[in-house]
């Protein structure tokens, strides 16, 4: 039970909501037990009691006038205040969990990323946590307003018939056992069904982001066998889980069956013998049936309750997941030059080593670079040499396995991840536009920014003119991951969006490369502006955009094999030279081994 101890710390806040509308339920629940009553005084005192007729009419008059004020003007406004607040707390707690879940999400590592699909966190945040929903509503105010309700219908059948009311509850402990039975395989098996529902929506949104390679290699007839496997097994889970929960009704129903046939004829026994009022027994049988109800419900709720717990634990299971890049507990802000808000912009990488995996092979080994303030230096060679693994380590996406990274010669690892980032801006090959308007995506650059400083950004990115065509202009909605914009478009969305930040160092990985030369001319445009007064590393794929680099980096195999300006090193006719010759002549030269990355 540790999963419902923790789930507790989100409901503490609202111990107050839940216990009014716990004491609101109560009197909900109980106004129907007074029905029983009722029933017994009319059939007793009233149909077969000696008053005269003008007196039981007149009785009749004022029971009825009693219980139709009860049961309409007292009874409409307790269920709709029962109702609001139990929706409004489940509500609320769900509220606070999917925030502190969503924070958590933003402080897992890329490695957490790289491991699991994108279907199955959005499942974790959206479905377990709104199973959990029923612990809430049911767990803690109807599974108590029901125990109430069987406590108060007990006292009631006590006052009236010992012997019977003691016939009535003697299935009870089997009633129990059999609950407690099939507990805990329905537990277990409504884990694996959410497991299998996780991996689906998994498999189905990573589908939906690639359809335009299902379309392009004509894989719809493929995708649709495999999808249907995947859905199979998920199938296969919900019936073992809906077989289970079967056994469980079936049983625990036939249970609570056999105790209204007891009493039904032990009370018929005693009204032959005329040991016992007919209202007696008819008021006993519907107490019989408000006590049973209840008791039905609690066998719902118990397989509502394993579900929910089911989905608490693998919420937890998520919240348990451990960060691989931490603020070191002295961590402080990195210092910034007063008058302009900004680090110098020195980098360092001293002898620094680099894995993925603790146990896996380095892909950077022994690297060390000194990259001045304000200083534009370009990383080059072969696919997989280590380049974008390199600048990753500048955020701190991932941490050195060795060695150390400064900046203006403090340790990354010493100051906070949100003032390191907040100095740093990154243009990417494929950069991740959102659904919201240009503007909004331009803005989250700085939310603080004016609307001019974003107009400004968007112009030095020139942006502005073809934003201004679009329907809506800078209200226009770009679509999933700027789905409405072409290549070199959202590039310069991008840009504008770094333009606003206003970083001291900025990182541009192979930001040009997969645009066409006219889009590439304009962007480089925008990113020689941007450039201009910081400290700037670009992974380059095409050598002629990075000629004019202060400072060129030739990488390997993750180590650094030739350095220098850009004539030095054709001049020394190495790595860099055949790279260039590949690319400035499109020969077709088969590389030497030695040079192969």
């Amino acid at each position: 039970m540790g999963s419902i101890r923790r789930y507790m710390t989100f409901v503490g806040p609202y111990k107050g909501k839940i216990i009014l509308t716990i004491c609101i339920g109560i009197v909900k629940f109980g106004i129907p037990l007074l029905m029983p009553l009722i029933l017994k005084y009319v059939i007793d005192d009233l149909v077969s009691g000696t008053m005269s007729m003008d007196q039981k009419l007149r009785n009749l008059l004022w029971v009825m006038a009693g219980a139709f004020f009860i049961f309409t003007v007292v009874r409409a406004p307790v269920e709709y205040y029962r109702q609001y607040f139990a929706q409004w707390t489940s509500s609320r707690i769900l509220y606070d969990i999917r925030n502190q879940l969503f924070s958590h999400l933003q402080k897992l590592s890329m490695r957490f990323y790289n491991n699991n699909k994108v279907g199955e966190i959005i499942s974790r945040v959206i479905n377990d946590v709104e199973q959990t929903r029923s612990f809430i509503e049911t767990g803690l105010m109807n599974v108590w307003l029901d125990l109430i309700t069987i406590g108060i219908t007990l006292t009631i059948m006590f006052f009236m018939d010992v012997e019977l009311t003691l016939i009535a509850i003697v299935v009870l402990p089997l009633y129990g056992f059999s609950v407690k039975f099939f507990y805990k395989r329905l537990r277990q098996l409504t884990r694996e069904r959410s497991q299998r529902l996780a991996q689906l929506q998994g498999h189905l949104h990573e589908r939906v982001n690639g359809i335009s390679v299902t379309r392009s290699f004509a894989l719809e007839e493929y995708e649709g066998e495999q999808f249907e496997k995947k859905n199979h097994k998920f199938l296969d889970k919900a019936l073992e889980q809906t077989r289970w929960n079967a056994y469980t009704f079936s049983v625990v129903n036939s249970i609570t069956d056999v105790a209204p046939l007891l009493v039904l004829g032990y009370a018929g026994y005693q009204v032959i013998t005329e040991t016992m009022t007919v209202g007696t027994l008819m008021a006993f049988f519907v107490y019989l049936e408000r006590l049973y109800t209840p008791l039905r419900r609690l066998v719902n709720s118990s397989t509502t309750l394993t579900q929910a717990i089911a989905s608490m634990d693998r919420m937890f299971e998520f919240i348990d997941e451990q960060y691989d890049i931490v603020d070191r507990p002295n961590a402080k802000p990195i210092p910034v030059q007063p008058e302009t808000g900004r680090v110098k912009g020195e980098v360092v990488f001293d002898n620094v080593s680099f894995a993925y995996n603790n146990d896996g092979d380095h892909v950077l080994h022994d690297i060390n670079l000194r990259i001045e303030p304000g200083e534009t230096v370009a990383l080059v060679g072969m696919s997989g040499g280590g380049k974008s693994s390199l600048i990753s380590l500048i955020p701190r996406f991932w941490d050195v396995t060795k060695g150390r990274i400064l900046i203006d010669g403090i340790d990354v690892r010493d100051v906070t991840q949100q003032s390191l980032r907040e100095q740093i801006g990154i243009v990417l090959q494929d950069n991740i536009l959102f659904s919201e308007s240009a503007g909004t995506n331009i803005m989250m650059g700085n939310p603080e920014a004016t609307e001019q400083e974003m107009l400004d950004a968007a112009k030095a990115a020139n942006a502005h003119d073809f934003i201004n065509e679009l329907p809506h202009g800078y209200r226009t909605e770009l679509g999933e991951r700027g789905v409405k914009l072409s290549g070199g478009q959202k590039q310069r969305v991008a840009i504008a969006r770094v333009f606003l930040k206003d970083p001291a160092i900025l990182i541009l990985d192979e930001a040009t490369s997969a645009l066409d030369l006219e889009s590439e001319h304009m962007i480089q445009e925008s990113l020689a502006k941007l450039a201009k007064g910081r400290t700037t590393i670009i992974v380059a794929h095409r050598l002629s955009t990075i000629t004019h680099a202060d400072k060129i980096v030739v990488l390997k195999d993750g180590e650094i094999v030739e350095m220098g300006k850009h004539e030095e090193l054709l001049q020394k006719e190495g790595v860099y030279h055949t790279l260039w010759n590949v690319q400035d002549f499109g020969q077709p030269i088969e590389l030497p081994v030695s040079l192969r990355g």
